[in-house]
């Protein structure tokens, strides 16, 4: 039986799109608000000004003071917080149906006027927040800087997604506050953003309620990056190697992959299941239960809109195996699984737990906001909520094999290698 989630659209005069979903199960509302701006909108020699105005944002504007933003939501019983990806940044809260106004007022007062607050006082501190945060998850954690070494490799030089969302440090550095100002303005205006709200509110009491705090909000041309060219699978078979105080002897392999939103892309990505997302998928029967050479193994696709999409498998070594012969092992599988396709059990297991996630995510009202705005923002169809399953349902085994064919031989992926040792820094550590 398909999905079929109430979606209600409208489009203000201004170009700001509105998604709403009445859902009166609990007596609270999500608000989630899409913008435009990833790392992929952001230029040579000023990267990370996307991720920087996800702090920004919660530091004040003309009519809120910092701090007041996170402290009136949470008085009012609600949560929040914001995150910044390759293709969008992303605003959201839930709070008590009584509170939804309250969420609108304070977004469209730093969604509109941000600006008052960047002041260089404002910018230099949340430069350091950016920086502490890099030292924290990236630079001193175990494989912290994987998945950023990763895309490197997947992606060219000069390409939308070669660099990470959390940017250059040295490029943030560099940026003066007329330069974060014009960023602002050229990326964050109603033709760019899309506020999705879903829970217990009546969709033309949430429409009345966004035109009147987002009505007269001036319009502007939106900042489109060039269209990039779909990259074809890699050949070369780039490869990155850390020795470092790791937990564990760990494999980080990539591919490139269709751009997102397309049956080519659906296909890779139910491969990917079915290779290695679920404990019964391929790699997992073959590394871990059966051969005893890795600990555990995940699978991946991430859909992206940006000309490729990227694809990935990660392997944790057993202790005491040659990290080569599990590549070697891997290798074997993702040819045999190109030349072969999955089996039924595979395929069959892999569209049920795709069904299982789906319905599990789109019953969460947060999580159908976000989906709401990321349909709505990036492919134009909030309506595909509930066609998603209908997709999924007709991938054949001869769709799956010819994208793993395509896209997901041993010759096509990126590396990057965790191996024991001592990393810079930690010598002498104990």
């Amino acid at each position: 039986m398909p999905l079929s989630y109430p979606i209600r659209s409208r489009t203000l005069d201004n170009g700001l799109r509105v998604v709403v979903s009445e859902d009166h199960l609990v007596p609270t509302v999500t608000v989630n608000i899409w913008v435009d701006v990833g790392s992929r909108h952001e230029q040579a020699g000023a990267t990370g000004l996307a991720h920087l105005f996800e702090h920004l944002m919660f530091q004040g504007s003309e009519n809120v003071a910092e701090g007041e933003h996170f402290s009136r939501i949470m008085s009012a019983g609600g949560q929040l917080n914001a995150t910044t990806w390759f293709d969008r940044t992303a605003y959201f809260a839930t709070v008590p149906t009584g509170a939804l106004e309250l969420v609108l007022w304070l977004e469209a007062d730093r969604h509109r006027r941000l600006l008052p607050a960047v002041t260089q006082a404002n910018l230099d501190n949340q430069r350091d927040v950016v920086k502490e945060e890099k030292r924290q998850r990236y630079d001193n954690q175990p494989y912290g800087t994987a998945v950023t070494d990763l895309i490197g490799l997947v992606f060219p030089e000069g390409h939308p997604y070669h660099h990470p969302t959390i940017g250059s440090m040295a490029d943030l550095d560099a940026a003066t506050l007329p330069q974060v100002h014009a960023f602002y303005r050229r990326h964050y205006h109603p033709g760019a953003t899309v506020i999705g709200i879903v829970g217990d509110v009546d969709p033309e009491q949430a429409f009345t309620l966004v035109e009147r705090h987002f009505g007269d909000w001036e319009p502007a041309a939106r900042a489109v990056p060039p269209p990039a060219e779909p990259l074809p699978p890699l050949a070369d078979r780039p490869r990155e190697e850390h020795s470092e105080r790791v937990p564990t002897e760990r494999l980080y392999v990539g591919f490139r992959l269709p751009v997102a939103h397309t049956p080519e892309f659906t296909a890779a990505s139910v491969a990917l299941d079915a290779l290695g997302g679920l404990t019964v998928s391929r790699l997992h029967r073959t590394l871990v239960r059966r051969r005893d050479l890795a600990t555990g193994c995940s699978a991946a696709a991430m859909g992206l809109v940006g000309g490729s999409s990227l694809g990935f498998v990660g392997v944790d070594v057993a202790e005491g195996v040659n990290p080569d012969e599990v590549e070697e092992v891997l290798d074997e599988e993702l040819a045999r699984f190109a030349d072969e396709g999955p089996t039924e059990l595979e395929l069959a297991a892999s569209l049920a737990d795709t069904e299982r996630s789906w319905l599990e995510a789109t019953g969460a009202q947060e999580e159908r906001a976000d989906l709401l705005s990321h349909f709505t923002l990036l492919h134009d169809d909030p309506h595909y909520l509930n066609q998603h399953l209908d997709d999924i349902a007709a991938v054949r085994p001869a769709d799956v094999r010819r994208a793993a064919a395509h896209w997901l031989r041993p010759e096509q992926r990126a590396t990057v290698a965790y191996r024991h040792g001592v990393g810079p820094g930690q010598e002498g550590a104990a």
